[in-house]
């Protein structure tokens, strides 16, 4: 699977990430990137990353945060045929999967809004 799309239910800004064609490349590589640049600030400039925008709903956000946390699927999950739980299998170490979620921390106010990269990238100007 050269190319991940995020698993079901996992928010990724999917109309954006359509609109560009591998976004989940593009996300690698602000990150790589982001984590290297020696002005951050800059690097969120060039990569057109609002410091402060309006979401869908017209709420004014502004940027406070970057994160990143990682991930590591190390067992298969499949469920029973009697429906009444799953079995787990350990994955050979060429099957785990490993993933890379980056979020960009908004604040509304004082509360936090957790976003991803298409998402931010979405937001209207102020």
């Amino acid at each position: 699977m050269p190319h991940s799309h995020g698993a079901p239910g996992d928010d990724r800004g999917d109309a954006h990430a359509e609109a560009e064609p591998d976004f989940d490349l593009v996300e690698a590589s602000f990150v790589e990137g982001f984590w290297a640049a020696s002005d951050p600030t800059s690097f969120l400039r060039l990569a057109g990353v609002p410091f402060h925008g309006r979401d869908d709903q017209g709420r004014g956000l502004a940027l406070v945060r970057v994160e990143q946390d990682q991930a590591a699927d190390v067992a298969a999950v499949t469920p029973q045929l009697d429906g009444q739980g799953v079995r787990t299998d350990p994955l050979p170490a060429a099957r785990v999967g490993r993933r890379r979620r980056l979020r960009l921390v908004y604040l509304h106010g004082t509360e936090p809004r957790h976003l991803t990269l298409a998402e931010a990238r979405a937001l209207s100007s102020n």
